[in-house]
């Protein structure tokens, strides 16, 4: 068996050099998708050459980073990346393991479920750039969940601090795929209680539980409600929030995530770029990739809290998974701007 898995692991890391060779510009995930696989799995391939599996508990190794310094933190979906350059200021973890969540915040916020966490790597690679060292981390799917990269001024020997004390004993232990299962949703609900229950929200946090409690899917949670509370619009409707947000220097908050982790952007966008089906923000401390093509539907969704109203456009894929969501920058307490809602109400 153990010989069998080594040939697989040989014959894939041929397979990925043979493409780079043709195409040297090639990133990690496209090139696992061209080969069939995921990106865990490719990245698998080096360990021992330049990456090195990490075990251990991963709320203890994320509070290391504080001592990096600032470095590069990205988070991804299938439709939108976000970068943020920055300290991990402050870590609170709540919770048990393996269930436990942190909220990251300061120049890089997070909301990170370790539940979704299953492998992580220390990785070192020599590129035309120099040396680029990162940690990623990935879900039992093989989906990465977030990577940190080091930059210019980060603290080396912190990196290779964290790398001595959670480098996993068994470096060629198999990687395992594990497709996730997908949750039973309703069909069809009491419209008229989950509307009253919509309306006598306190705070945008109690959806989450409402959409539990009557077991609906959240995309048909905004299909469903009145268009008092949530419609649909123009499936390239970021497009008009970013320029807006950047001509008249809006703060906004920008959310996007996956299994394992959430990042979120506080603050004004500047420079906006648009690059065939990409759109960019290219700011020096703060980038986002959106694609376009993975855009299904677009709504713009109020909800009550004690604060007033709460506007939010949120971009869903042809699967119903949320890509990304845009809100007016507020904190508790202070309602959201006039502006941003007549932006949103501008859609």
């Amino acid at each position: 068996m153990e010989t069998l898995i080594q040939s697989s692991r040989e014959s894939l890391a041929k397979a990925w050099e043979t493409l780079k060779s043709s195409e040297p510009q090639l990133r990690i995930r496209d090139a696992a998708k061209r080969l069939g696989v995921t990106e865990l799995e490719l990245l698998a391939t080096t360990v021992g050459e330049h990456t090195i599996r990490l075990q251990g508990d991963w709320a203890s190794l994320l509070i290391e980073f504080k001592k990096l310094g600032k470095v590069m933190s990205l988070t991804r979906n299938e439709g939108c990346v976000l970068e943020h350059k920055g300290t991990f200021q402050k870590i609170d973890i709540q919770g048990e393991a393996p269930y436990q969540v942190a909220t990251v915040i300061g120049p890089i916020e997070q909301r990170v479920f370790f539940s979704g966490w299953k492998y992580g790597f220390a990785v070192i690679n020599e590129t035309p750039r120099g040396t680029m060292r990162s940690f990623q981390f990935f879900d039992k799917a093989g989906e990465a969940v977030m990577k940190v990269y080091l930059q210019e001024k980060s603290n080396l020997a912190a990196f290779d601090d964290i790398i001595q004390a959670y480098q996993a004993a068994e470096q060629e232990e198999e990687i395992v795929i594990e497709a996730f299962s997908s949750p039973e949703y309703a069909e069809s609900i009491d419209l008229e209680a989950f509307t009253q229950d919509w309306e006598n929200m306190k705070d945008t946090h109690e959806f989450f539980g409402m959409l539990r409690k009557y077991k609906v899917h959240r995309l048909n949670a905004v299909k469903w409600i009145n268009d008092k509370w949530a419609y649909e619009v123009d499936r390239l409707s970021a497009r008009k929030i970013l320029e807006v947000a950047s001509a008249e220097k809006m703060p906004i908050m920008i959310f996007a995530g996956n299994k394992g982790n959430i990042q979120i952007h506080q603050g004004k966008v500047r420079t906006i770029r648009q690059m065939g089906s990409w759109l960019n923000v290219l700011d020096p401390d703060f980038n986002m990739h959106l694609n376009e093509d993975q855009i299904d539907c677009a709504f713009v969704v109020h909800k009550n809290t004690e604060d007033g109203l709460v506007s939010s456009l949120e971009l869903f894929d042809k699967e119903g998974e949320m890509i990304a969501q845009f809100f007016g920058l507020r904190k508790p307490g202070i309602p959201q701007l006039p502006a941003w809602k007549n932006l949103v109400d501008s859609l």
